[in-house]
Formats: C-alpha cells, sequence, structure tokens
C-alpha cells in the first residue's frame, strides 16, 4: 500500500475540464485538488502529468473474455491485461462461454478465476435459459451486473425463445435485464430471401441485410413493451439503428430511467460502407448498419437517448472469420483501442471529451449501481487513466495484446496514448507495459432504491 501523488493533469471530471492534482491512498483516492496543490501534502511517488489528461477508468459492460472453454481465443489473463492497456479498469463479462454461465457453480468458478488472474476489476454477467429460473432465484445481486438474455439467435441453449419463460423471468426478477435484440424469425426469412436469391454462401455485404435494422426493431420494442408491462429493469445492448432510438427517452435523467441502452464503438467507428475494406473484421451481431445509422447513434449519445458505451468485446481467431457472412464468426476484439478511438472522435469534434468519460466511465456506475467507482472523487477507488493527447501511434501486430492477435483496427493512427492506468490505486499499466503482479478487485453492486 502506499501514497501517489498525480500533479499538474488536466482532469476530466463530472462535466468539468479542470487543472489539478489527485491523492491516491490505495486503493482510494484520498484527496482531490483544483487550481495550485498545497505545499504539504505528503507522497511515496509523485507523478507529473503535465500534458496529460487524467480520466476515472472506463467501465466497460459488455465483454466475451472467452474463459472458460474458448480460450484458444482469448482467456480472462490476456484480454484483461489488453483492457488496462486500454484504458479499461472495470469489465462486465457475458456468459456465453463454455460451459454457459447459467448456473451458480459456473457463476462461481469465473468469480474465483477472476480473482486470480484479471488485471482489472472484474463481474459476470449470470444467463437466462428457457429453464434456470429456480437459479434465477438464487443469485445474489451485489455480485452480478444483472442477467443476460438472448432474444436473437445464439449457441447452444441461451436463446430464450418461449414466451411464459419470458414473461416470468421479466415479472419474476429484480435484477437488471440485459438483451441482446434481434427477432430470429425475421433473420431467419431474410437469409431464406437472399440465399434464394444469391446463393448459400453471400459474401459480407449482406450480413446488414439478413441481420436487418427491422430486425433489431422488432426484438427491441418487444422486450420494451414486456419490461414497461411488467416494470422490469430493462438494458438494451449494442443498439445499432435509428429506428431503435424512438423506443428510448432522454426526458428524464439515468437515475430515473427503467429501460436503458449501450452503444458499441464500433458502431459508432464503421459502416456498412467499409464491409468493402475491412470484409469479415468488421462482422459483429448486430450488424454493422448504414453512415444515416450511425450518424443517428453518435447523435444519440450527445442527446442522452444512447446512455453508456461499450465494446461487445469478442475475440476471434482470424481462421474463424473466413468465409460467407453466414459462416464466418461474428466479433472482434475492442477493449484495448475502446478509449482511443472514442477520443480519436473527440478530435473529429463528434464528441467532447467530457461526453466520453460521462458515457464510459460515470453513467455505466451509475446505471449498474456500482459501488465507488467511475468518478474521480475523495473516497472513490482509485481506478484512473493518464493519457498523452498529443503523442500519435498506429495499431500494429506488435502492440496488440489480444490473444487472438489481430484488431479491426490495424493501420489506424490514433492521436492519444494511453500512459497509465491505475487499478484500485496501483499501476497496472505503464508506458507500454503491463504490470504483471496486479489484480483487480470483484465489482460490489449497491441495492437499488
Amino acid at each position: 500500500m502506499g501514497r501517489i501523488l498525480l500533479k499538474n493533469a488536466h482532469i476530466i471530471n463530472e462535466g468539468r475540464s479542470f487543472k489539478g492534482a489527485v491523492l491516491i491512498n490505495q486503493p482510494f483516492i484520498e484527496a482531490v485538488f483544483e487550481g495550485d496543490l498545497p505545499e504539504n501534502i505528503v507522497a511515496d511517488q509523485v507523478i507529473d502529468a503535465a500534458g496529460k489528461l487524467l480520466m476515472p477508468g472506463v467501465i466497460d459492460d459488455q465483454v466475451h473474455f472467452r474463459e472458460p472453454g474458448l480460450t484458444h481465443k482469448g482467456d480472462i489473463t490476456s484480454e484483461s491485461r489488453a483492457a488496462v492497456a486500454g484504458g479499461v479498469t472495470t469489465f462486465m463479462d457475458m456468459p456465453n462461454t463454455k460451459p454457459q454461465t447459467t448456473t451458480l457453480k459456473e457463476l462461481e468458478w469465473k468469480l474465483e478465476r477472476g480473482k486470480e488472474v484479471s488485471a482489472a476489476n472484474y463481474s459476470f454477467f449470470f444467463g437466462g435459459t428457457n429453464d434456470n429460473l429456480k437459479e434465477i432465484q438464487q443469485l445474489d445481486p451485489s455480485r452480478i451486473p444483472g442477467l443476460k438474455l438472448f432474444l436473437g439467435s445464439s449457441t447452444g441453449n441461451m436463446l430464450v425463445d418461449k414466451k411464459e419463460t419470458l414473461e416470468r423471468i421479466f415479472g419474476e426478477t429484480d435484477l437488471l435485464i440485459a438483451v441482446h435484440a434481434e427477432k430470429e424469425e425475421i433473420i431467419q426469412k431474410n437469409i431464406a430471401y437472399y440465399t434464394n436469391l444469391y446463393g448459400e454462401d453471400p459474401d459480407i455485404s449482406f450480413h446488414s441485410k439478413i441481420r436487418s435494422d427491422e430486425s433489431c426493431y422488432v426484438a427491441s420494442a418487444e422486450a420494451v413493451e414486456l419490461a414497461t408491462r411488467l416494470n422490469t429493469r430493462l438494458h438494451i445492448l449494442h443498439m445499432s439503428t435509428e429506428k431503435e432510438l424512438s423506443l428510448l427517452d432522454n426526458s428524464k435523467p439515468l437515475g430515473e430511467k427503467k429501460i436503458t441502452s449501450e452503444v458499441c464503438v464500433h458502431h459508432l467507428w464503421f459502416t456498412d460502407q467499409d464491409y468493402a475494406t475491412y470484409g469479415n473484421r468488421i462482422k459483429w451481431n448486430p450488424a454493422i448498419k448504414t453512415v444515416d445509422d450511425r450518424n443517428a447513434l453518435r447523435e444519440g449519445v450527445n442527446n442522452g437517448k444512447v446512455d453508456i458505451i461499450a465494446t461487445d468485446h469478442a475475440p476471434h481467431l482470424l481462421s474463424e472469420k473466413e468465409g460467407s457472412c453466414l459462416k464466418a464468426a461474428s466479433g472482434g476484439p475492442l477493449i484495448q483501442h475502446s478509449l482511443v478511438a472514442m477520443l480519436e472522435m473527440v478530435s473529429q469534434g463528434l464528441f467532447t471529451y467530457e461526453k466520453v468519460v460521462e458515457k464510459m466511465s460515470h453513467l455505466p456506475a451509475e446505471l449498474f449501481h456500482i459501488d465507488r467507482r467511475g468518478y474521480i472523487r475523495p473516497g472513490y477507488y482509485a481506478d484512473l487513466v493518464l493519457v498523452d493527447p498529443d503523442t500519435a501511434w498506429t495499431v500494429s501486430k506488435e502492440n496488440i495484446l489480444y490473444k487472438c492477435g489481430w484488431s479491426p483496427f490495424e493501420g489506424t493512427t490514433f492521436g492519444h496514448t494511453v500512459r497509465n492506468t491505475f487499478v484500485n490505486g496501483e499501476i497496472a499499466y505503464a508506458d507500454g507495459q503491463v504490470n504483471e503482479t496486479i489484480r483487480g478487485m470483484e465489482v460490489k453492486y449497491l441495492p437499488v432504491n
């Protein structure tokens, strides 16, 4: 344990930007100073952050770290290292692993594994199925961010498609329900239509036509109807269409919302015109949509219809990304580059630094009722990221930390560089090196009033 002083920083926090300093007394923030620093501050280590941006660490509510069972392409060790290298200090992992996180036993295994190996703070969604309601009823809400439901095609038993099951899950739990919303019947109809016209192996350009805006809107609308009728806390993951934004309300603050939403970095960066350049490397579910959809999502971030920004980090080997749009794996690695990509969009005039911090740190903490994270405040855990806004770098295979070894951003030059990442007051990443000795903490969730 020790005290670290970050001085002369340009602090971005709670809608403000100001010159100041932060005193860390591990694992917490002891004090935040604005303007000149008092002379009597005592610290074991002093870091001069002149010219650097100091922000709360990013909280990513949707990652797939692939452990257990899919560790040939990612695991909690490798992907949490990539996370802290990108300024992400807290993650929420999804349940579609092998075995799936749909029993209390599997949830406990993941929590223990996170404690052993994770460089970042960790937590894990519990998966809902057509037949595990009894397990859901036994969950400790202080140890999970919520319940994940797939309302579209998914692997194994993770597709919840029985109406009576959905009614019971939505009606009988106080947990936040996070949904992957794509309408399976519409997707299957589109597959039949396009394969009849163009053959059994349509290329990537058909992906957004098959997993269409209508499939997203209908599934999201059905989830909103169910949640509204049964007074459920609903969180719509990876919004990808302009049409879905019509389902959301920006007339009240996040704390008063029962229905919230997330957009992912790739839906804010790419469009369907980029399939010609990147091919299957930008194949995600939901699909990358049109320029109009991307622009509407960007506006949704700025006007409050979209509540938070995440990654849906989902590594695959490049060999698994080969083939037609019906055969290539969906998903890609993003967590090491999510913050710098958003800061690049700040440089392009699309967002402000304050908005990025709000959507990637503050509001994820508020939405999930996380205990003392997401802000630069005395008494909060010292999860911080120090960014150099004046040093450009280019993504290459040599500096990628994902176990899968590639990134859709390869060859992209970013104008911001993550210099230091602090996890619970300890330096987890500094100037290109992950501190292999640092371990994150299990995230705790507070009761909802």
